[in-house]
């Protein structure tokens, strides 16, 4: 017999409602305790809250204890999410290389493992998997982003830099870091007016996100 709480969970998980589904989840019969599939949809729930310390906890369970290897694939690239974003890179470097060691190379898996690669400031590092991702999906808007927005802020070929960002914005039209990139990709390429629409346009869809204020105000001071 299935447990009703746990049914009402997956409901409100497939509904986005993350705190409801974590408070059906928590209230499961204690048989369940163990299930990997509980563990599983818990390791989601507080990734989606952003409660990253207790989400790792569950997402490590199911890697160790789940028979479904998607599920575990899964696990492992919410955890080198995780560890991306709060920094952690070794630990992402580590769940990625684990994911290819294990046969799972993906578009998804080489894009991440660039990103992790270029916040350690290893750019050429970097430049491989992006380009690795591109063997997979030519068209992938994220990784054609990646790497125009590097080309862009090392400087190494502003030009290329905007013909790459300008196709990621043409796929996901609207999508403000899309426009950050091409906005300050055009900037470094000498088309600060083409630039400065770009960034405004940019900054007013974040909503004042920070990087885009300081691309916008640098292409506003060269105007002076």
């Amino acid at each position: 017999m299935i447990d009703s709480s746990f049914e009402k969970a997956i409901k409100f998980y497939a509904e986005k409602k993350y705190e409801l589904a974590l408070k059906e989840l928590l209230k499961t019969d204690n048989n369940l305790k163990d299930n990997p599939d509980l563990s599983y949809y818990l390791g989601l729930c507080y990734t989606k809250l952003k409660q990253f310390d207790e989400a790792i906890i569950f997402l490590e369970q199911v890697i160790t204890t789940h028979t479904n290897v998607l599920y575990i694939y899964q696990c492992r690239m919410i955890l080198s999410y995780i560890y991306a974003i709060t920094e952690q890179f070794k630990l992402a470097e580590h769940e990625l290389k684990r994911l290819i060691e294990d046969g799972y190379e993906s578009v998804q898996v080489y894009c991440s493992f660039g990103y992790v690669q270029y916040q350690q400031g290893k750019v050429e590092n970097a430049m491989d998997f992006f380009q690795k991702a591109l063997t997979i999906d030519g068209e992938h808007p994220t990784t054609l982003n990646s790497i125009g927005y590097i080309l862009a802020d090392e400087e190494i070929d502003p030009d290329k830099a905007v013909q790459y960002c300008s196709k990621a914005v043409e796929k996901v039209p609207d999508y403000y870091p899309f426009l950050d990139s091409l906005g300050w990709a055009l900037f470094k390429a000498g088309k600060s007016d083409e630039a400065l629409e770009c960034l405004r346009n940019a900054f007013e869809l974040s909503k004042g996100n920070k990087v885009i204020a300081k691309h916008l105000k640098e292409t506003i001071d060269s105007r002076k």
